[in-house]
């Protein structure tokens, strides 16, 4: 007796039932798991005595202050103003450095690559360690040789780390402006340069709107691998998030408290940045249509 044909499946049938297969497949559960994790610091935040005070002095605040009305999240709040103002810097000189970077001049050329290469090459700790106790008496003997009354302690932990990572990040977004740049058309060059404008207004006016769209991206995850970077500074005293936790587990010695508490708040800090750099490149891709 010969074997009998097994039924074939309508193929309606096949998609409603591969269909909702599919659709759990592509659900992001990875976000669904971090939800999770998520939820159960902030429970353990809101029932547990030792990670609520946990909580509130890496904060660099108490309930009632908080409560209160008074500034909130001192710790974070540096960490989000060192970073922000050291991005600013470094993208006014990852923009200047990319132009030249771009130039046909020699000299212009081959000064961007030297600091480029060289910057790139030192680790992100040692750099820091270098501005803050090597550069920086240097600058202030410089200021005191041109009559201007400044000692090396004046200078505050958080003004060095500033200048160090807006020095470090500079190298990195020159790159960024640079392959952005670059990557315009040639021919919008020279269609600009037919309409009569000069070097500046080609930059300004064509090429640097269209790369800084291009490149905007890049320049998101740079800002954010700052803001991670930004913990660095702990190690020169300034009291960001980082150094708030080293005080408080030396004295108490929470560890497992206080670094998920820590690396909970970075977290948190780092999906609101992500998102918040993910609307600003649909905005203006949305524009440029």
């Amino acid at each position: 007796m010969s074997a009998q044909p097994a039924p074939k499946i309508p193929s309606d049938n096949r998609s409603r039932i591969i269909g909702p297969f599919d659709r759990m497949a592509q659900w992001p559960w990875w976000l669904l798991l971090a939800v999770m994790i998520a939820a159960y610091i902030i429970f353990l935040i809101i029932t547990d005595e030792q990670m609520q005070k946990t909580f509130w002095f890496i904060s660099g605040q108490t309930p009632t202050a908080l409560w209160g009305g008074q500034i909130l999240f001192k710790g974070m709040a540096v960490t989000l103003t060192v970073s922000i103002t050291a991005y600013s810097m470094a993208l006014l000189i990852g923009m200047t450095l990319g132009l030249m970077r771009s130039s046909t001049n020699p000299f212009f050329y081959n000064f961007s690559s030297f600091y480029v290469e060289i910057v790139r090459g030192i680790p992100m700790l040692v750099l820091l360690l270098y501005v803050a106790f090597a550069l920086t008496p240097i600058i202030v003997n410089l200021l005191n040789s041109i009559g201007i009354p400044i000692q090396t302690r004046d200078v505050p932990g958080y003004v060095r780390a500033i200048i160090a990572l807006a020095i470090g990040y500079g190298a990195f977004s020159a790159e960024i402006f640079r392959a952005g740049i670059q990557s315009i058309e040639r021919g919008q060059y020279e269609a600009a340069r037919a309409l009569g404008m000069n070097y500046f207004q080609i930059m300004s006016r064509v090429i640097l709107p269209q790369a800084i769209r291009r490149v905007l991206p890049a320049l998101g995850n740079d800002f954010i691998a700052m803001v991670k970077d930004s913990s660095l500074v702990a190690i020169l005293g300034v009291q960001d998030m980082t150094q708030l936790t080293r005080l408080y587990y030396s004295g108490n010695f929470l560890y497992m408290q206080s670094l998920t508490m820590l690396a909970f708040m970075y977290l948190i800090m780092v999906v609101m940045l992500t998102r918040f750099v993910r609307w600003m490149e649909h905005r203006l891709q949305r524009g440029s249509r």
